[in-house]
């Protein structure tokens, strides 16, 4: 199963990027298949790939992805059957879809996080993006309704068959994932008319580095979308959690805005604007029946929900849009 997926997929993403990357076509080709075969060493894989096997092929490009629910695929008429194999792929994190007629009420509402963002889009039509840290790959689609070739790169397995998932109802269409992290991802200088960094930031140990590198993979004029965690009301500071943030172990630097826009100065970028900032609430994150572990309300103080439950200042994000200096 892997070997024909991959191998429909690289034949595609060649025809995608003959024009626009022809020079990282065999390094992308390459990367895909070595990201897709460890994917399938994880143990649940064999589980997954047989709830896969049960979802229909879809025939011709059925896409909906200019609203808040990315619809793939025709409904199918066993509705019960498609909502038990897409369980089998348990827990959906990122979304909302809608996949062959079932709803997948996706544990974050990511669809809230691309309108903040989406009045703000350059023209994306004809143009190649790629999306770090994609999860199962919501925004790949979105950007593609908006005429992009989307490359998504996320090292989680459960993502990768997700995406699979979601690919088999749509074959034809220019979206492909690679199952790597941005330290395998092939050195393709001034490569992408855009770049998306969005919740990735706080997880690297040198948030300088990964600016770099986003500003490395850019044109120039490029932009780079950048959505982090941020502490609020104050110039200058940095949050470093001792010990886990919200509950998660692998958070670093929690930055103010401030600290974000002289990152960014420094390491090559112009035109910087923070297009938002929002506090996560329960109606962006939640508990759902296709996420059923535990969420944003299990994060938080019970007696303060200002507060994590650690006692830091309770999650707020912002997003940037920045220029790759020419």
């Amino acid at each position: 199963m892997i070997a024909n997926f991959v191998n429909r997929e690289q034949q595609a993403l060649a025809r995608h990027l003959r024009h626009s990357i022809p020079q990282g076509i065999i390094p992308l080709q390459h990367a895909m298949e070595r990201g897709w075969r460890k994917a399938a060493r994880h143990g649940d894989w064999p589980r997954w790939a047989q709830a896969i096997k049960q979802l229909p092929h879809g025939q011709g490009h059925v896409l909906d992805a200019s609203n808040d629910i990315v619809c793939l695929g025709h409904a199918h008429p066993d509705q019960d059957l498609i909502r038990r194999q897409l369980l089998e792929l348990h827990p959906w994190r990122k979304g909302p879809f809608r996949l062959f007629g079932v709803h997948i009420d996706t544990e974050w509402r990511s669809d809230m996080k691309w309108r903040r963002l989406h009045a703000d889009l350059p023209e994306l039509r004809g143009c190649t993006v790629l999306d770090i840290g994609c999860g199962s790959g919501y925004h790949l689609w979105r950007m593609h309704a908006c005429g992009a070739t989307a490359i998504g790169i996320d090292p989680t397995p459960l993502f990768a068959a997700q995406f699979m998932a979601c690919k088999r109802a749509t074959p034809e269409a220019g979206v492909f994932y690679l199952p790597i992290g941005i330290e395998q991802f092939p050195d393709l200088a001034s490569a992408f008319d855009a770049v998306f960094s969005m919740g990735v930031l706080y997880h690297r140990k040198s948030p300088i580095d990964h600016l770099e590198h986003l500003r490395a993979l850019l044109k120039p004029g490029g932009y780079a979308f950048l959505e982090t965690l941020i502490v609020e009301d104050c110039e200058d500071r940095c949050l470093v959690p001792v010990g886990r943030y919200a509950k998660m172990r692998n958070v670093w630097f929690i930055p103010s805005p401030s600290v974000v826009e002289t990152w960014l100065a420094r390491t090559g970028f112009d035109e910087i604007r923070c297009l938002d900032i929002t506090p996560t609430t329960s109606d962006e994150q939640r508990r759902t029946a296709w996420m059923r572990f535990e969420s944003l309300s299990d994060f938080l103080d019970p007696d303060n929900p200002q507060r994590t439950i650690e006692g830091y200042p309770a999650p707020v994000r912002a997003i940037w849009r920045a220029r790759r200096c020419r």
